[in-house]
Order: C-alpha cells, then sequence, then structure tokens
C-alpha cells in the first residue's frame, strides 16, 4: 500500500513548545480532558481512502492531513484575548456548559473554562435553598445547564490549559455603586467562622448579590467566644454596612449596631443622668485602659468561690465626673450562661466586667464586698 509521506510542521514549536518529534515517529499534542480540547488528527490516508494517485517511488508506511493551523491560530488568540479580558476587567456573558461537585464549565470562544463553585454569585443558592435549605449545591449548578452567566477572568494559565472565571467578580462590579455606609439589609448567613460570619445581602430585586462580612465583635453587645452560639448557616439576619473597601472588593457589616447599647441603657437606669449627660464615646476593648486598680480587684474577684473566669469589656466617657474613686456596680443586664456584667466607675470612665459565676445576683454582690474589703 502506499501513501504520501508526513510533511513537517514547522509552525507547531509556537504554539506548543513542549512537542517533541522524531524520524518515523508519530506526533501528539495534549488537550485535557478538562477544557474539552481533542487532540489533532494526523491519520494515516491510502490512496484508496482519499482518492489519490500513489507517489511513484514512494516507500513510506502512512501519510497524513495537513495540519489544521487555522484551529492551532485560533487557540493562540483566545488564550490572548482571555489575558486580555483579564487585565481590563471585562465582563462577559458565557453559556454553562455542564456543572461538576466543583463548579460549573463556561464556554468561551474555542476554549472552555471554569467557574468553582465558591466563585459563584450568592444569587443562585440563595435563591435556591430558601425553597429547599437542605439542597446541595451541586442540585442548584446543575439548574444552570443550559444558561448564560455573567463572569469575569480570574486566571489565565496558557501552559497548565487553566482557564478560571468569577461570577463573584461580575457580581461586584455590578452591584458594589448600589450600595453605601449605612444601608441596612436582609441577609443570610452563609458560613461561620471563629472570626466572624459571611452573610450575603438581599437586593431590592429580591436576589442575594453581594457578600459581607460580620466580625465577631460586631455581632453582639455580649460578649462573643464562639460566633456560633449567636449564629448559624442559614440564619436570616439584618445587618448594616459600616465599611466598603472597594480596592480589595470587602464589605464589613453589623447586626449590633441595629440593636440598642445595653451599657447605655445600663447606665442610665444605674445613675440617672440629664439628657445632655448620657455618655459621649463607646471605646472597643482593644482601645481601653483600665481604670487604675481594677486589674487587682479582678485578680481578688477570681479567688472567690464560685467565680471561674473574669472578662474585660468595652469602656465609655461620661460627660460628667461622678466620683474619683473606683466604684463597682452590678449591672441589670440578665444574666445569659451564667455570665453576670459588673460596671466599674472611676471619674469620666465606664468599664464593662464580665463574671463568669455560678453564684446568683445576691452572692455576687457578696463577693465584691468582701474583695473591696481586702483590696486598699
Amino acid at each position: 500500500m502506499l501513501a504520501a509521506s508526513l510533511k513537517p510542521a514547522p509552525s507547531l514549536a509556537a504554539f506548543f513548545p513542549s512537542a517533541r518529534r522524531s524520524p518515523g515517529a508519530s506526533v501528539s499534542f495534549p488537550f485535557p480532558a478538562r477544557l474539552n480540547q481533542r487532540p489533532l488528527l494526523f491519520a494515516a490516508a491510502t490512496a484508496e481512502s482519499t482518492g489519490a494517485p500513489a507517489s511513484q517511488g514512494d516507500s513510506s508506511a502512512g501519510a497524513a492531513h495537513p495540519i489544521d493551523e487555522a484551529r492551532l491560530a485560533q487557540f493562540a488568540a483566545d488564550w490572548e484575548a482571555a489575558r486580555a479580558d483579564k487585565e481590563q476587567g471585562k465582563i462577559l456573558t458565557l453559556p454553562v456548559l455542564k456543572s461538576n461537585t466543583g463548579g460549573v464549565i463556561v464556554k468561551y470562544n474555542s476554549l472552555q473554562g471554569f467557574v468553582p463553585n465558591p466563585l459563584l454569585s450568592p444569587a443562585h443558592c440563595c435563591k435556591a435553598r430558601l425553597a429547599d435549605p437542605k439542597r446541595p449545591i451541586q442540585d442548584v449548578t446543575k439548574d444552570l445547564v443550559g444558561t448564560s452567566i455573567s463572569v469575569k477572568v480570574s486566571e489565565v494559565n496558557e501552559e497548565e490549559r487553566k482557564l478560571v472565571f468569577s461570577e463573584k467578580d461580575a457580581s461586584w462590579s455590578t452591584y458594589s455603586s448600589q450600595i453605601k455606609i449605612g444601608d441596612i439589609y436582609d441577609g443570610i448567613v452563609s458560613s461561620v467562622f471563629h472570626y466572624g460570619a459571611f452573610v450575603h445581602l438581599r437586593f431590592p430585586d429580591g436576589l442575594y448579590h453581594l457578600t459581607g462580612l460580620v466580625h465577631i465583635s460586631e455581632v453582639s453587645w455580649d460578649l462573643v467566644q464562639d460566633v456560633q452560639d449567636f449564629l448559624n448557616e442559614g440564619d436570616a439576619v439584618k445587618v448594616i454596612v459600616i465599611n466598603i473597601d472597594m480596592d480589595k472588593s470587602r464589605i464589613a457589616l453589623s447586626i449590633r449596631q441595629l440593636e440598642e447599647d445595653p451599657l447605655l441603657e445600663t447606665l442610665d437606669k444605674v445613675i440617672p443622668l440629664e439628657a445632655d449627660q448620657s455618655p459621649d464615646r463607646i471605646m472597643s476593648p482593644s482601645e481601653v485602659e483600665l481604670l487604675p486598680g481594677l486589674d487587682g480587684i479582678c485578680n481578688e474577684l477570681l479567688q472567690e468561690d464560685g467565680i471561674t473566669d473574669v472578662q474585660f469589656g468595652r469602656q465609655a466617657l461620661e460627660k460628667r465626673v461622678v466620683s474619683q474613686d473606683l466604684e463597682l456596680w452590678l449591672s441589670n443586664v440578665p444574666a445569659k450562661d451564667n455570665k453576670f456584667t459588673l460596671l466599674a466607675r472611676a471619674g469620666r470612665q465606664v468599664q464593662e466586667v464580665y463574671l463568669t459565676t455560678s453564684l446568683d445576683q445576691e452572692g455576687i454582690k457578696k463577693a465584691v464586698q468582701r474583695v473591696l474589703g481586702r483590696v486598699p
């Protein structure tokens, strides 16, 4: 059987530097399955199959179709286009071809790319899970097959055939201009960590387009040691926007700032003040300088039976000086999980002290009185 010899392809090295070719050997070029790119076929063609006359005096064993230069050029052009779209931050509308456990696969010209589940917009999972909270994300992504989604290019790596898109980035570009500090949103808790909870924000169109973080310090006015004691995935919450970082695409949220500060309420009840004499500044624990002598009193409190832990909370500055001497007051904020609140006051400063104890209010009063009798 006679066949034409395989013609050399000098331009292939420009597209596939790693390809190697030896005399008499076939050449293959890997196209990973995840991008659904099939190898180019260099099949032998006989004179019978092509209908072409056999070459005289040619004894080679195989023949090949001409290399698909146009297809190679298209691949190269599309990788270059993807890099340009990433640099420009362009929002693209791409069709979803299929889904898997990790995300969805979208079509980008002659290439295919991947949108991981964490980079999908919360609009999909929130809409589906409101109807069925236990519905897995894999079922949600299956519904996207056959539709188109708006994305931005997140990662382009031609050597590794890696093309990643983000729907979250596209949502940020579209909706971040609609939010401002002080806005109040209904939200759904998406995940909870030791440092806080992420909350999907519901926009006027009824969909959840953006996600913000409620830091542990903004969960509650109460002492929060474990965020899961207060919030769980799927909880419906109301939040207020307290900060927006456009450069890092981050939104800081607060739950507690929508609630009345119990420290202010307690001060008003313990020592009634005129309307213009309410505390004028609240400081977080990180800003606090302890009142002189308070550290020693707290160490003594730990020596009392029934008191297992003492921690410092917030500090406020009053507009007037009530007493220069250090005074301790038992807050009338209801105890929670055996935690009581003391108010230490001196000059204009008011300091919260949290006691973990098995004692009741009368027991705490007596313990405080004993400690104040021992401490000069």
